[in-house]
């Protein structure tokens, strides 16, 4: 296609709610770490050109050795340490890879990305420079005054939960992280927050995958068994079909 497509991957976060010793990128599903799952989707997906890992200092050698080097994710260009918060991270990463087109930047947490994903996310952001992954919420949503107190339902059918990756054309994001450090940041948590403030371009949703959770909780990594296991399934079966239609014709 003739651009260049750069995974943003973050393992740097603490995961505090999983209130365990080991961070939560790095806890294990299926006799694999959670990190190890996203890497492999980059990884595997063709267009993809290369991955950019950003984790905490105290943990790039493990990330090199343990991760990217034993389940041989080649499309790791670097390991990087992030910074304090989830945005210094992200700038990190993007002071890292200058020399692409569009940046996908992915959770670690969120081991369930898939390729579909990431071609509809991808259809999207060459349209239109800018999109996040999401599924339509199946809740009714509240929002609360300052005293607790519901001041709004909006209707259903507008919200959406975000998820990742978040896609963007690498000059829209890097030159609104640019513009908006200058600024108060402390309430951002999310880049299309970074790119809506800066009002540049409107971001699109794309549909995402229910499936695709991130990993928050001990319940999270019982669910995330629970998806591999149905996916492997489903694999073996197509696998099966394919071999009986084989045979017979």
């Amino acid at each position: 296609m003739g651009e260049k497509c750069t995974a943003i991957v973050l393992a740097a976060g603490q995961g505090k709610r999983m209130k365990t010793k080991i961070q939560k990128q790095f806890l294990s599903i299926q006799g694999h770490p959670v990190l190890y799952y996203s890497l492999r989707c980059f990884k595997e997906c063709e267009w993809m050109d290369e991955i950019i890992l950003v984790t905490g200092q105290e943990s790039l050698e493990y990330c090199r050795k343990e991760i990217v080097e034993k389940y041989q994710i080649t499309k790791v260009a670097k390991i990087i340490p992030g910074g304090k918060e989830r945005y210094d991270s992200v700038y990190q990463g993007l002071l890292a890879c200058a020399d692409t087109d569009y940046v996908f930047v992915h959770d670690g947490a969120r081991p369930m990305i898939t390729e579909d994903i990431l071609d509809r996310a991808f259809a999207a952001v060459r349209e239109c420079g800018a999109c996040v992954v999401g599924v339509p919420s199946k809740d009714t949503v509240k929002v609360a005054d300052s005293e607790g107190y519901v001041s709004e339902t909006p209707s259903r059918e507008l919200v959406w939960n975000v998820q990742t990756p978040q896609v963007f054309s690498y000059n829209i994001l890097r030159e609104a992280h640019e513009n908006i450090r200058k600024r108060k940041m402390h309430l951002i948590t999310d880049d299309a927050m970074v790119v809506e403030q800066e009002g540049r371009c409107k971001v699109k949703l794309v549909l995402g995958s229910y499936e695709n959770i991130k990993i928050t909780t001990p319940e999270d990594l019982e669910i995330a068994d629970i998806i591999i296991k149905n996916r492997e399934f489903r694999k073996n079966e197509e696998k099966q079909k394919k071999t009986c239609k084989s045979i017979l014709t």
